[in-house]
C-alpha cells in the first residue's frame, strides 16, 4: 500500500510514521508512506501562501483551494495506482475498525489535513472521503492523519508477521477484547484466573468470549447491538444475568 499525506507541516510525520511497527512495515516494503509539504504548491511570492480570510467574514484563515487542488493532482500523478482521496475533517464520518479495514483494502490513499478554519469548500469536490477521529476539534488534521494511517498499516498483510491476535482486537469482532494476564500467576494478592492456567482450551476460549460479551455490556454496551457481535440468545440471557448481578467476572 501508499499512503500520501498533504500537510502544511509534513516533518510531523516521520518520528511516528518512521518509528515501531510503521517503520517495520515500511523496511518490508508492506507501506510506501510520504509527507507532502503543501507549500511546495502555495502561491507565487515569498510567504508561501496556502490560506486566505474568509468570505463574509469571521474569525480565523481558510485553506484555498488553489495550493490543495495543485497539491492532490500533482501527488495523484506520483503513481499509477487511482488513489483514494480523504479529508481529515471533523465533518467527516466517524473513523472506526470497519473503516480501518474498507481503507485497508484500497491500494492507495491520500490523506489531506486540513489546517485553520478548515477548507474552502470547493476542496471537498476532490475527496472520495471525509474522516473524523472523534467529536473534538484539533489544530490540524496532522495527527487525525497518523492514527488513520497507524490502524490501516497494521491491518495490511505481513505486518504482524502472521500474528493471529488481530482477529480476537477490540472492535475486530464487534466487542472489546477480554482481559489479558501474564507472569507472575499472583501479585500483591491479585491471581490470575485459574481457566488460563489450566491448558483447556475450550474452557479458555469459552472464558474469553464471556468476558468479551460482559465487557463490552459494561463498558460499551451499544456495541452489542452491531452485526459483528454476533450474539446467541444464550449469550444475551448470560449478558442480562450477569448486569443484573452487577458483575463482570474477571
Amino acid at each position: 500500500m501508499r499512503i500520501d499525506v498533504i500537510s502544511a507541516f509534513p516533518e510531523v510525520f516521520e518520528p511516528v510514521m518512521g518509528s515501531g511497527m510503521l517503520g517495520i512495515a515500511r523496511n518490508k516494503g508492506a507501506l510506501e508512506f510520504e509527507a507532502h509539504d503543501l507549500r511546495d504548491w502555495a502561491l507565487p511570492g515569498v510567504h508561501r501562501q496556502i490560506d486566505d480570510s474568509p468570505y463574509g467574514g469571521g474569525s480565523g484563515m481558510v485553506l484555498r483551494p488553489e495550493p490543495v487542488f495543485d497539491a492532490i493532482e500533482a501527488v495523484t500523478a506520483m503513481d499509477g495506482r487511482e488513489p483514494l482521496v480523504v479529508l481529515m475533517s471533523p465533518q467527516g464520518q466517524p473513523f472506526d475498525q470497519a473503516c480501518a479495514e474498507r481503507l485497508a483494502a484500497h491500494g492507495r490513499l491520500i490523506l489531506v489535513c486540513g489546517r485553520y478554519e478548515g477548507f474552502d469548500e470547493r476542496i471537498r469536490s476532490l475527496a472520495d472521503l471525509e474522516i473524523s477521529i472523534g467529536d473534538y476539534v484539533l489544530t490540524g488534521g496532522e495527527l487525525a492523519a497518523m492514527v488513520v494511517s497507524d490502524a490501516v498499516t497494521r491491518l495490511l498483510p505481513g505486518v504482524l508477521g502472521g500474528d493471529t491476535s488481530i482477529e480476537d482486537e477490540s472492535f475486530t469482532t464487534g466487542l472489546l477484547e477480554y482481559p489479558h494476564y501474564t507472569r507472575p500467576a499472583e501479585y500483591r494478592g491479585l491471581s490470575v484466573p485459574e481457566v488460563l492456567r489450566s491448558g483447556d482450551h475450550a474452557r479458555i476460549a469459552k472464558w474469553r468470549r464471556e468476558q468479551a460479551l460482559l465487557r463490552t455490556a459494561n463498558r460499551r454496551p451499544d456495541l452489542l447491538e452491531g452485526e459483528r457481535a454476533g450474539l446467541t440468545d444464550q449469550e444475551r440471557v448470560m449478558i442480562r444475568e450477569a448486569l443484573r448481578d452487577g458483575m463482570e467476572d474477571e
